[in-house]
């Protein structure tokens, strides 16, 4: 980082270029020191590398990470192979090239951090602690067996730390404990490394239930992940979720509905800057996992909150509008049987009429985001606009000026056509030629 320091100045600079004239006076005026010049190189050496370190985390933090990139690369160069600030500066290093997109460089740096702190047992402040293990299972090229080593390394250092603030051992929580506050903060403090430990748990759960399905031991090692992690954080909403993910590939769908419900119950009424409020990537799986196991109305409730919290989610806007497709449906089908022989209850009619409007609503978003951002997963935008036809063939399309997606798509279709029948006349016309 660079760092503005005065130049030097030249004396009397008025005067420069004009003979004095006179008596020199008796008192000297303040004389530059010989040295200066060392001294003020020196001075851009003398900034403590923990505080440049803290800067450059700043700049990270901040929305600069190529600029945080070359004051870290400079932090490491200065403190040098077996420095004090070694472990630190490579984990910083290891987080921007991750924020820079550059996953080969990052893993590089991070498993030299990991070599230094093999079992993560060094102080935080010092570079310390889990957080490199746990990246490096997510990046991975392996994956599976690989991606398990590194969180159960992770989980490791987290037990060590947990059971070091449950025993008092946290040093800065044993000073000035008379006042409470650091009494306090050792307790967040644990309460943190709890749902961390819990969270790393729930993850090596899923790779078992992914990469590692195929493992005969599978199933009773994800049983034993989750079990932990509900024993170490019960009050994590992440962690019933994941419970209710393995509960659904047993088929044990109603022991899945009273995980999910626990785990709504946990967050639901919290406002969005709470820390137990799951993160939007975790709130849309769950509202996937709602919808698997039918339970739609908590669905939307959650895709709901989930829009108004980012409203250009083009998942969220697919979910919500299948979701309510489905409930209009199963409005559809229960309004049949039970209407008295005309096949369909006029007076439950409006239900699922109102689902499928309400429906189609939210697809026609989703198709037009899906348009806007360039979406790659093709078949969320064929399923969002089979939808939306399925919805118009029953209500009656659209008016043009509400939906301009529909037509996109069977414009699309309808220029694909007209290609290949002008490529079939193009090779009939070879053809007679």
């Amino acid at each position: 980082m660079r760092r503005n320091f005065s130049r030097n100045v030249p004396r009397d600079s008025a005067n420069t270029g004009k003979k004095r004239r006179g008596r020199r006076p008796t008192t000297m005026a303040p004389t530059r020191p010989k040295n200066k010049n060392k001294q003020g190189r020196q001075g851009k050496k003398s900034i403590p590398l923990d505080v440049v370190l803290q800067e450059a985390t700043a700049i990270l933090h901040s929305g600069d990470p190529q600029k945080a990139l070359l004051v870290a690369k400079k932090v490491l160069e200065r403190t040098g192979t077996g420095g004090d600030f070694e472990l630190p500066a490579l984990n910083l290093l290891g987080l921007v090239c991750i924020e820079l997109g550059e996953t080969e460089d990052a893993r590089t740096y991070l498993l030299q951090a990991a070599d230094l702190d093999e079992g993560g047992s060094l102080d935080e402040k010092v570079g310390g602690g889990p957080e490199k293990f746990l990246w490096l299972a997510q990046l991975s090229e392996e994956g599976g067996s690989d991606s398990v080593r590194w969180f159960a390394k992770g989980a490791a250092a987290l037990r060590t730390q947990i059971d070091h603030l449950s025993n008092g051992d946290s040093r800065p929580s044993r000073t000035r404990r008379a006042g409470g506050g650091d009494q306090d903060g050792a307790l967040t403090a644990l309460e943190e490394k709890r749902r961390e430990l819990a969270g790393v748990l729930c993850a090596m759960a899923e790779v078992y239930m992914t990469d590692l399905s195929w493992e005969a031991d599978a199933e009773q090692r994800c049983e034993a992940l989750v079990t932990e992690a509900t024993m170490t954080c019960p009050e994590s909403a992440e962690t019933w979720q994941t419970v209710a993910n393995v509960r659904i590939s047993q088929q044990r769908a109603d022991d899945a509905k009273a995980a999910l419900r626990r785990s709504l119950e946990i967050w639901q009424d919290l406002p969005p800057e709470d820390v137990r409020v799951p993160d939007f990537a975790a709130r849309v799986s769950l509202a996937r996992l709602l919808m698997e196991v039918d339970m739609t109305t908590e669905a939307m409730q959650v895709l709901e909150r989930l829009v108004t919290d980012d409203d250009t989610s083009v998942e969220t806007w697919y979910l919500g509008g299948w979701c309510q497709f489905i409930q209009g449906e199963k409005a559809r089908g229960a309004s049949s049987s039970g209407s008295n022989g005309t096949g369909r209850a006029a007076s439950e009619e409006p239900a699922w009429k109102a689902a499928w409007a309400a429906g189609r609503q939210w697809l026609v978003r989703c198709l037009k985001l899906y348009k806007l951002q360039e979406y790659e997963d093709e078949r969320l935008g064929e399923h969002a606009h089979e939808l939306v036809q399925s919805i118009n063939g029953e209500l009656g399309a659209l008016p043009a000026d509400e939906d301009d997606d529909g037509d996109e798509w069977e414009d699309a279709e309808e220029d694909d056509d007209e290609e290949d029948e002008d490529e079939d006349e193009d090779e009939d016309a070879d053809m007679v030629a």
